[in-house]
């Protein structure tokens, strides 16, 4: 799930920050509240006055509709598919509709591309690795399938445990990658996960067959991360 845009002549005024920063929420965030705060790091990062920065957190109930989604990824009906009191938000992020949920770790991770990967797929296949590494801190075995961005688990059959979907403006990123913790999984089954009809979805704890520590899996997650990217100065708010 990834959309670019053109690099654009860089946009550098003031001073070029050069620390790298993980920063976890430790209370679920509303979606626009944290649109609003990695738009506002992504144009300061353009303008040389923000580090790459990971935003680490959980959304309020939500559906996201990105660029590719069609009509019978969510059914069309908004009242039918948020009744229980989750929001829908279109954004612009490549892929199609998914949900995010208290229960749900998200990682917002806010680059610039070229200081890590040549390019998207190579970006992607990162963000994959740290997810990898966090499911195996919990003994769980996460895949790739070739064609389908994200990570699975075989158990045997496939079945989603983490989704990314990412856009590169202006050769900095936004948007990013979520992992199914602990939490019901039934907002799911309202709609085709990443657009696929036949997606099934699974969870670190249905996996494990135990609760899960959200807050640990959020610190895993920063370490990750501060590993694969070479980030540091973890810090919760």
């Amino acid at each position: 799930m990834i959309h670019t845009t053109p690099e654009a002549t860089s946009l550098v005024s003031g001073r070029q920050t050069e620390g790298r920063t993980v920063r976890v929420f430790l209370e679920p965030v509303p979606y626009l509240a944290g649109w609003d705060l990695q738009c506002r790091l992504h144009e300061e990062r353009l303008l040389g006055l923000q580090p790459d920065t990971v935003l680490i957190l959980e959304h309020q109930p939500v559906y996201t509709l990105g660029r590719r989604t069609r009509v019978g990824d969510w059914g069309g009906d908004e009242g039918t598919l948020c009744q229980t009191g989750a929001e829908l938000h279109r954004v612009n992020r490549g892929g199609s509709v998914t949900f995010h949920g208290p229960g749900q770790v998200v990682a917002y991770p806010i680059l610039k591309v070229d200081r890590y990967a040549a390019g998207p797929r190579q970006l992607v296949r990162l963000f994959e690795d740290v997810v990898i590494r966090v499911l195996s801190s919990w003994t769980i075995t996460g895949n790739r399938l070739e064609g389908k961005p994200g990570v699975w688990a075989m158990t045997p059959e496939p079945q989603k445990i983490a989704f990314i979907g990412i856009r590169i403006e202006r050769g900095v990123t936004l948007h990013g990658l979520a992992i199914n913790v602990d939490l019901d999984l039934t907002p799911f089954h309202r709609i085709h996960p990443c657009g696929l009809n036949d997606c099934l979805v699974t969870s670190m704890a249905a996996l494990c067959r135990t609760p899960i520590s959200v807050a640990a899996v959020k610190q895993v997650l920063a370490q990750a991360f501060t590993e694969v990217f070479s980030l540091s100065e973890t810090r919760a708010e």
